[in-house]
């Protein structure tokens, strides 16, 4: 394992971080592309000035695409990216550790009040 100095973690998670853009990439990984008013409407909670903050930060790091088409009213679509796309194994792996974590926490959990 490198060093704390030179740990890209950090990196990963400014990516992945926040109560928000893991919600953002499930929805976009689970639809090819979505409109704004949809991926408001998949996520309960999120503001709008959040869900375009997000999606913002997300496209400046060519994770996810934003795709304006010129007719009135607007029309701006949102996918992952090709280079987004590569995030699909960490978000797995991570959606695969917290399942399992839950359940260990379940199973400590019950042994604890069985002893008790």
């Amino acid at each position: 394992m490198e060093t704390m100095e030179s740990c890209e973690v950090d990196t990963a998670l400014e990516i992945l971080v926040g109560k928000w853009k893991h919600k953002i990439l499930f929805q976009l990984m689970t639809h090819d592309v979505m409109r704004f008013n949809e991926l408001k409407r998949a996520i309960p909670g999120i503001t709008q000035k959040m869900l375009t903050s997000q999606l913002r930060e997300l496209e400046s790091h060519d994770i996810v695409e934003r795709k304006v088409y010129p007719q009135i009213p607007p029309k701006v679509e949102y996918s992952i990216s090709e280079y987004g796309k590569s995030l699909q194994p960490v978000l797995d792996a991570m959606h695969e550790w917290g399942k399992n974590h839950t359940d260990h926490l379940n199973r400590t959990y019950a042994e604890t009040n069985e002893q008790s």
